[in-house]
């Protein structure tokens, strides 16, 4: 997170070259994919260091998210949007969030769930395709 929030800092002042530095050695040390142009709220963090952790560059990301290994946040075939993920998330390893969609806040991922639709706050989804499985929930007592 520290290298990301540097690249991030350089990027957003305009200077060209370090972002893309930073964004090589993340690729290179961790083996992921987290780009300085893509938004991450103040205290989200990645597990194991984000190792196989593909986010696409236009991808928001809230605060105080939880981010397990090998997850990609991303564009799907043929669409132009990209997800927007809320606070308080708990994306479990290996889940996969795609396309022009919306995660609310204290939602909780499980693994290896495919998320393709939108997400209301407060709730758990897993499966493929993901499904919401318990509603009212705190995202906390989960992570």
């Amino acid at each position: 997170m520290k290298m990301y929030r540097a690249g991030n800092y350089f990027y957003n002042r305009n200077i060209p070259f370090i972002p893309k530095l930073v964004n090589g050695l993340i690729r290179l040390i961790y083996n992921c994919a987290i780009y300085s142009k893509t938004s991450i709220g103040q205290g989200t963090i990645f597990g194991y260091g984000g190792i196989a952790v593909v986010i696409y560059k236009r991808a928001v990301i809230g605060e105080n998210c939880v981010i397990g290994t090998g997850v990609t946040i991303g564009g799907r075939s043929k669409a132009e949007g990209v997800p927007i993920i809320g606070n308080d998330v708990y994306i479990a390893t290996g889940a996969k969030v795609l396309g022009s969609i919306t995660v609310g806040d204290n939602v909780v991922i499980g693994a290896n769930a495919v998320v393709i639709e939108d997400v209301p706050s407060n709730c758990i989804v897993a499966g493929v395709p993901a499904r919401i499985i318990k509603s009212d929930i705190i995202a906390a007592n989960y992570f």
